[in-house]
């Protein structure tokens, strides 16, 4: 009788435990192998049992549809798409896949979570126009998708996108105020630079903490984190996407390595722009492991139970 109210008991507090319920696969970077396009650029697929959800859809419209099928990657299933920040290496192949899909499945691509400020007009110092996917103008970008009847959902806060798996919205600026180009302007005149208020990341949840990705990282992998960590208080286990590290100094790399050493840092898969210095450096301080440690290619993958499986000799 004491055994099988045992083994109630412990059956109980199963059903209420967290699940590493995704399965990761990255379609689009910089690294690639076995017939993949490489580009400058990221996406990754988030699968479970019930749906499949994509971060970001590379920079030419037909990378990630190459990369899905080289993959065996069925992208029809794909409802829900989160846009890391408005950069046409995070959102060029957006309406392409939309037009594939919406006649295998009419809701395939069709709901867009995009941060604050996604749409605002950006201009360079010549006074040409900068918008997202493969057009300048933001607007034409905008009406083009929705014709094709995609709908965008605009966030100021964190978003509950599906179980345990959250976009984070607008993140606020406190350890790093802008991680990213510049001689870019949100007005014509030219007198505001932009510092890309519409950069957001995805957290997932899992039973040992959250486990981050980020497109470029603009608002800063700190104050990402932290973001997270507001949403719940748990360390970061695992990064993955791009940082913007590539270009950071010794004094920001040594300091971003050791927050992330304070708040659990064990599972680093930093590509696009993180840089391989960058990412060897924070994972030599911390003390990574080897088989914690990608430089992420096209197929390179984070498993259901957060193990790491490389798609090329990186």
């Amino acid at each position: 009788m004491i055994n099988k109210i045992k083994l109630f008991f412990i059956s109980l507090i199963s059903t209420f435990s967290f699940t590493n319920e995704y399965e990761i696969t990255v379609l689009a970077t910089n690294i690639s192998n076995y017939g993949g396009f490489g580009e400058w650029s990221f996406s990754a697929l988030y699968e479970n049992d019930d749906e499949s959800i994509l971060f970001d859809t590379g920079f030419h419209e037909d990378t990630v549809l190459h990369n899905a099928k080289i993959l065996n990657k069925d992208l029809s299933k794909v409802e829900k798409v989160v846009l890391s920040h408005f950069h046409s290496d995070h959102t060029g192949g957006l309406i392409k896949l939309r037009q594939t899909y919406k006649e295998i499945n009419p809701k395939s691509f069709s709901k867009v979570y995009v941060a604050r400020g996604f749409f605002e007009q950006r201009y360079l110092e010549n006074g040409q126009k900068v918008g997202p996917g493969n057009f300048d103008d933001s607007n034409e970008f905008k009406i083009a998708a929705e014709k094709e009847g995609i709908d965008f959902i605009i966030l100021d806060n964190h978003f509950l996108v599906s179980r345990n798996l959250y976009a984070t919205g607008t993140v606020e600026r406190t350890d790093e105020y802008f991680n990213g180009p510049k001689g870019i302007y949100t007005d014509v005149e030219l007198t505001k630079p932009d510092i890309i208020k519409d950069d957001q990341s995805v957290g997932m949840l899992t039973d040992k903490g959250w486990v981050m990705m980020s497109g470029c990282g603009h608002s800063g992998i700190i104050n990402t984190a932290k973001k997270l960590q507001s949403i719940k208080n748990v360390p970061v286990y695992g990064a993955i996407g791009g940082f913007h590290l590539f270009r950071a100094d010794d004094e920001t790399i040594i300091n971003t390595a050791n927050w992330f050493k304070d708040n659990g840092l064990t599972k680093f898969m930093g590509g696009h722009c993180t840089g391989i210095h960058a990412a060897n450096e924070i994972a030599s301080i911390i003390g990574i492991k080897r088989d914690d440690l990608s430089h992420t290619a096209v197929g390179s993958i984070l498993t259901k139970d957060l193990n790491i499986i490389r798609s090329s000799v990186e």
